[in-house]
């Protein structure tokens, strides 16, 4: 069955990589399989037929069949649990990978978007000069465990797994704000997830949209 996913007809990143579709381009391209896009509009992810699909109006969203996913994290475990290459055999080291998967949903990544909204919502807010260092000292505080839970290790927990591409995808929204380069460890482990060849493959489908 061929899979489908939605993504930005106009991404507001530009490109970047960093809408949330990149995320399950990149795990699509790690198990090698093909997949289709069809782009939505702004107008369109609030009308019913995406909403169908995606019940808060965003992208991505995963079609296969009479399958219909959304949020990237279970988009991602589910195409790791079909198909070889994100998950390890062992039982003990699969569910290891999956823990690390909601840690960079539930734990990493919210401290990063209440930045992001800071900046970007709220950047004009008479409150804000005061309000965005406590938000950037509270994404220390998680990149600050985070490396020294990966040490000098490639990968959080032997080999690449599902748990590092939401990890890395999720520590690419700093790439840009000098933070992450606070932090050698941290910054090496992106680079390296973004030297993936599929990472590559992943970005290089998103970039050409826009």
């Amino acid at each position: 069955m061929t899979i489908t996913i939605t993504a930005f007809e106009r991404s507001p990143d530009g490109g970047k990589g960093l809408a949330r579709d990149t995320r399950v381009r990149w795990a699509l391209e790690e198990v090698g399989q093909p997949y289709e896009v069809r782009l939505v509009s702004f107008r369109a992810m609030k009308e019913p037929a995406h909403l169908a699909l995606h019940p808060f109006g965003q992208i991505p969203t995963y079609e296969e069949g009479d399958l219909a996913l959304f949020e990237t994290g279970a988009i991602v475990l589910h195409i790791a649990e079909r198909h070889a290459g994100l998950l390890p055999d062992d039982a003990n080291a699969r569910a290891r990978a999956i823990t690390w998967m909601f840690a960079a949903v539930n734990t990493v990544e919210p401290p990063i978007l209440e930045r992001e909204t800071a900046r970007l919502l709220e950047g004009d807010k008479p409150w804000n000069k005061e309000r965005l260092p406590l938000v950037e000292d509270r994404v220390r505080s998680r990149l600050n465990q985070l490396s020294a839970r990966l040490g000098e290790a490639d990968w959080l927990d032997g080999a690449f797994s599902a748990g590092d591409l939401m990890m890395v995808s999720v520590l690419l929204r700093l790439r840009s704000s000098g933070i992450l380069d606070e932090f050698p460890n941290l910054a090496a482990y992106v680079a390296r997830g973004e030297a993936r060849a599929a990472y590559k493959r992943a970005f290089a489908a998103q970039l050409a949209v826009n």
